[in-house]
């Protein structure tokens, strides 16, 4: 109850269920959005297969033999056995791509459909698998870490928009959270992918690894051929409202489809005034919108969850873990992520965004203090850690990644998207997904340095930013489910701190009109 009384105090209320639309889930919805969200599996796949390979002697000795050497030296901490900058380039370099691809992906996605960003997407990742699974050299690694980030640049873009523009608004949440369950189904079988290819024999299991990534992205670009544009995007592109109405009528399961049809078409019309979505998205009557959209993909990468996407079989090796052992922990970590995020999808319509928001926020600093308290008790620079207590580390971790899973982790895709009205749509998900490619490659960068310079307290640096950003949730985030995108704009002019600057905004234009000149 007391957790109750706090997540409710301080947030918006949401309009009506659906905001009055008439609809239900179709098999034709499903479909469309299954295609669309294994996007998401090329995501996670990535994610989790660079922590396995950088973890397998076989691959450090090919190709960043200073680890190897570090690893084998008695004298080296066992905080700083993985510290390499080349090594860390190696895994973060496929972000400052994807970040920039992701700039040029919200003007493609705007003037050519979500369906187009996709398709682009989709190829390259599939020729940047190419390169990883035949590397000989860092270059080919490079080249390959670098086509794959262009890829997820495209579709991170444009699936979020996709999803959310496709899905009925009493099930948004739990369709557009479809996109995370699939980030983490991407990372599971990565790191299951890696447990088995580490037995092989010879030590080239990590060419699968690599190039086993060209199979989802092949599904998303074939299926995407198939997939029929949202009607968003048929009415801002052609202003086809029959067509549309069509299209909604068979993704709605209903012929009663005019309010909504009338809601598309008035944001179509006012989508059309705006030349340059990325630079009106600064201005005043934007504000919640470009802060939402900057501020909670910054703080979902300081929760430390890319620490366990990239490093987990590191970080277990470290504390003392075998090789085989540290890949099967992540697997288990990983089932653990993919079951929070199935609950994810079951209560996000249900409870709404803030209380996950909170909730979840509240167990990752829990988890994250544990963590560094362990660290800091019972794991010393030269000495390995009991194994009891190594295995206490893993539960931790798993406690933590299944709170990000249930909360932040979806919710950062899905919130932004729908809070941002269709003129400013696709430049708000550019905006998202550049923050969170620019801070996973400040962290994928830094963190093996910082876990090497201080130690346990990264932990706890981890757990200052979730408490911040708990924070901000609980005064500047007010409560979005069920309400219909098209209608989205009044959560601010009830919210207490938005209302101010929305308001604002409102009166200096009726004050303008009202100082004109009558004719």
């Amino acid at each position: 109850m007391a957790i109750g009384a706090f997540v409710e105090s301080g947030g918006g209320s949401s309009a009506g269920a659906g905001g009055g639309y008439g609809c239900r889930v179709t098999p034709f919805v499903v479909l469309s959005c299954v295609v669309a969200g294994s996007g998401g599996i090329l995501f996670g796949y990535d994610l989790g297969i660079s922590g396995g390979v950088t973890s397998m002697d076989s691959f450090l000795e090919n190709f960043f033999p200073s680890v190897y050497h570090q690893k084998q030296d008695n004298k080296v901490s066992h905080y700083c056995q993985f510290d390499s900058e080349l090594l860390t380039v190696f895994t973060s370099s496929l972000y400052i791509a994807g970040l920039v691809a992701t700039l040029f992906a919200s003007s493609i996605t705007r003037r050519y459909g979500r369906r187009t960003s996709m398709l682009i997407g989709g190829t390259v990742f599939i020729a940047g698998s190419v390169f990883g699974g035949a590397a000989v050299n860092v270059f080919m690694l490079l080249l390959n870490r670098i086509l794959l980030g262009i890829g997820l640049g495209f579709t991170n873009q444009s699936i979020p928009l996709y999803l959310s523009e496709m899905a009925p608004p009493q099930y948004r949440g739990a369709i557009n959270n479809g996109f995370e369950l699939c980030i983490s189904l991407g990372i599971l079988i990565a790191n299951i992918l890696n447990y088995c290819v580490v037995k092989i024999t010879g030590g080239w299991g990590w060419r699968i690894s690599l190039s086993m990534a060209a199979i989802p992205a092949a599904f998303l670009t074939v299926g995407a051929v198939f997939l029929p544009e949202t009607p968003s995007f048929i009415i801002e592109r052609d202003g086809d409202t029959d067509k549309a109405r069509i299209l909604l009528q068979r993704l709605r399961g209903t012929t009663s489809v005019q309010k909504e049809l009338d809601d598309l078409v008035s944001a179509s019309n006012l989508s059309r005034t705006v030349r340059y979505p990325l630079r009106n998205i600064f201005k005043r009557k934007y504000r919640p919108q470009l802060v939402v959209a900057l501020l909670v993909p910054f703080f979902n990468q300081l929760t430390g969850i890319n620490v366990m996407n990239f490093y987990a079989p590191v970080m277990f090796r470290t504390i003392g873990l075998k090789e085989s052992a540290s890949l099967l922990l992540s697997v288990v970590t990983r089932l653990c992520a993919t079951f929070a995020n199935i609950i994810a999808m079951i209560v996000v319509d249900r409870f709404g965004r803030r209380k996950p928001f909170l909730v979840g926020g509240i167990q990752m600093i829990l988890s994250q203090l544990a963590v560094g308290a362990i660290l800091a008790a019972k794991f010393k620079d030269y000495a390995l850690m009991d194994k009891e207590y190594a295995y206490l580390v893993w539960i931790t971790m798993c406690v933590f990644v299944a709170g990000f899973a249930w909360s932040w982790g979806p919710l950062t895709f899905l919130v932004p998207t729908e809070i941002c009205p269709l003129e400013i749509r696709s430049a708000g998900q550019s905006i998202v997904i550049a923050v969170v490619f620019l801070m996973t490659f400040v962290i994928g960068q830094t963190f093996l340095a910082v876990l090497c310079r201080i130690k346990s307290g990264t932990f706890f640096v981890f757990a200052g930013w979730i408490c911040l950003m708990t924070v901000f949730v609980y005064f500047f985030l007010p409560e979005t489910k069920k309400l219909p995108m098209e209608q989205m704009e009044q959560i601010w002019r009830k919210h207490w701190f938005w209302k101010k600057i929305v308001g604002e905004e409102e009166e200096e234009k009726q004050a303008g009109k009202t100082a004109l000149p009558s004719t």
